[in-house]
């Protein structure tokens, strides 16, 4: 687990474990904080009409710094007080955490904006590929280069 105490990026880490809620949503907890927006990506039974019995998430021994690096780019674009983001690897189950992110903000409108940044850019940027398992057997990668 990578985390840095003192500046606003409080949490970035990409592992094999459960993924904890309250871990993140402690991580940003601050008294200069009056709005913070936790978002949480779980593995759901369906994608695109199809059955999904599982996921396996797969990261370049890189994604960690990524993640940093994305946070650190959201905290200096939004009056983010604290941010923090954890990504889960390995093989999950329907129902799993898959990723948790929250922001803390002075205001809740800027919350919801630096929030909704990180978990965008986190997606489209840190190099994390999901593999789905679907009802009948077929598998489809996705995010992969």
């Amino acid at each position: 687990m990578a985390e840095v105490s003192g500046g606003r990026v409080r949490l970035a880490a990409v592992r094999a474990t459960p993924l904890s809620v309250d871990e993140v949503l402690d991580a940003v907890r601050d008294p200069a904080a009056g709005g913070t927006v936790v978002f949480i990506g779980s593995v759901r039974a369906v994608d695109d009409g199809r059955s999904v019995t599982r996921l396996g998430y797969t990261a370049h021994p890189g994604a960690e710094a990524t993640l940093r690096t994305v946070a650190e780019s959201v905290a200096q674009r939004f009056p983010a007080v604290a941010l923090a983001a954890v990504h889960r690897v390995g093989d999950l189950a329907v129902g799993d955490l898959a990723v948790v992110v929250a922001v803390a903000c002075p205001h809740r409108g800027e919350a919801f904006a630096a929030a909704r940044a990180l978990i965008d850019e986190l997606k489209t940027t840190v190099p994390i590929w999901k593999e789905q398992v679907f009802g009948d057997g077929t598998t489809e990668w996705v995010g992969t280069p």
